[in-house]
């Protein structure tokens, strides 16, 4: 697979004048009335673009047009990337899936699950059994993102359990042992730091740093030379601006491409959120999903393996409608389950849309992304609009790519 070249839509089934619908409906319903600055749209399927389209500008501050090799914080999209590399180590049989994450974690063993109360007056009782690798791989191990008035959420504040400058992985594990589970593993789903401790489990079993473990098997072997969890100084001059919704549906510049913390490499290296990457790259990643673990004779992980994690892992195949606690998240709950780190849709009748076995996520900022096994298909689709709920992109774009085939 080379560049982001794209070549006829009727070749790998598409109809042309369908797919620039893409076009039409992201500049008249986003870039002209302003609702994001930019953004790109990426269709491939059988391992060959058929459309992909940079549109409005990747900085509105400095009048800057959006460009095919823009740099964008992917922010949860790293959560799919830190899976796989934690992953490659049950490969190496350093891990069962049911194994309790205790064992990596010692301070974790002695976990409490909140049952009522607040604060001093916190009453907690012992798990129904222990935290697993597949629990944080599947968010269902009882930690929470602490960002409500919860109780639980509350004791996350209060012993600063943040992804912030002059953490660490190391700290960051530390300081969620003093907290309790929001419930008990595997009873509910919720979405959590779960993904930035299965960083620190990667550092831990590989004996390597996370960043470095991921340069070495993943994104060198991928070739995804523009993703990191900091940008160049020589990359600077592509790295998009980042917006937030107001109130008054106007855009705020919340981080500034030539002052923003990205700049420099942070001390937590946040496998939850913390990469930036470029559509480029992304499709690297995609495409080796879609192949089945395999790009150009670089194997990442195996077929198996891979099928595994993108199967509903939700106890007793439930959807995410009888297992969420909580409305954040990055995929909507009906007819959708939840694999190894990915979402994944179970039912087009209950989730009111079409691609039944795909598998995918989001990041804060709104990208997007998803692998359709069944019609061997990749989509990404790139922004920098806060939150990410603000538009169903993924709905849409949906829609109109479906409707495009030619089959």
């Amino acid at each position: 697979m080379g560049g982001l070249v794209s070549i006829a839509p009727n070749t790998v089934g598409f109809s042309r004048e369908r797919l620039e619908r893409i076009t039409e409906h992201l500049d008249r319903y986003y870039i002209e009335p302003g609702k994001i600055v930019g953004c790109q749209a990426l269709v491939a399927r059988h391992g060959d673009v058929a459309y992909f389209r940079s549109l409005g500008r990747m900085d509105r501050e400095r009048d800057l047009p959006m460009q095919d090799d823009t740099i964008f914080r992917i922010y949860s999209m790293t959560k799919p990337i830190t899976s796989i590399a934690l992953m490659t180590l049950y490969e190496r049989g350093l891990f069962q899936l049911n194994d309790p994450v205790h064992r990596v974690i010692p301070e974790w063993r002695d976990q409490r699950v909140w049952v009522s109360g607040d604060g001093e007056a916190m009453e907690t009782r012992e798990p129904e059994r222990p935290m697993t690798f597949r629990d944080l791989l599947c968010h269902t191990g009882g930690l929470t993102y602490g960002a409500t008035n919860h109780p639980v959420d509350k004791a996350y504040r209060r012993e600063g359990v943040v992804r912030g400058r002059g953490e660490t992985l190391r700290t960051f594990v530390e300081k969620l042992a003093r907290v309790p589970l929001r419930y008990s593993p595997g009873e509910r789903w919720m979405y959590s730091y779960s993904t930035d401790v299965c960083g620190y489990l990667v550092e831990v079993l590989s004996g390597q740093p996370f960043d470095q473990y991921l340069q070495e098997h993943v994104f060198e072997p991928l070739g995804m030379h523009d993703t990191a969890f900091s940008v160049a100084p020589e990359n600077v001059e592509r790295f998009a601006a980042n917006y937030r919704r107001e109130p008054d549906k106007t855009l705020r510049l919340i981080d500034d491409p030539k002052s923003s913390t990205y700049l420099s490499q942070p001390s937590f290296l946040s496998g939850g959120g913390g990469l930036t990457s470029t559509t480029a790259d992304y499709l690297r990643f995609c495409e080796m999903l879609r192949r089945g673990g395999e790009l150009d004779g670089q194997r990442i992980i195996g077929s198996r393996t891979l099928r595994l994690m993108t199967r509903n892992h939700l106890a007793g195949g439930a959807d995410l409608t009888h297992m969420a606690i909580g409305a954040f998240s990055e995929t909507a709950h009906e007819g959708v389950g939840f694999g190894l780190g990915f979402a994944t849709t179970l039912d087009e009748v209950q989730a009111g849309t079409v691609g039944a076995g795909d598998y995918y996520w989001g990041g804060a900022a709104s990208t997007i992304f998803w692998v359709d096994p069944v019609e061997d298909l990749v989509v990404i689709f790139m922004t920098q609009l806060m939150p990410s709920a603000t538009f169903n992109f993924r709905g849409q774009l949906k829609s109109i790519i479906y409707s495009a085939f030619l089959d």
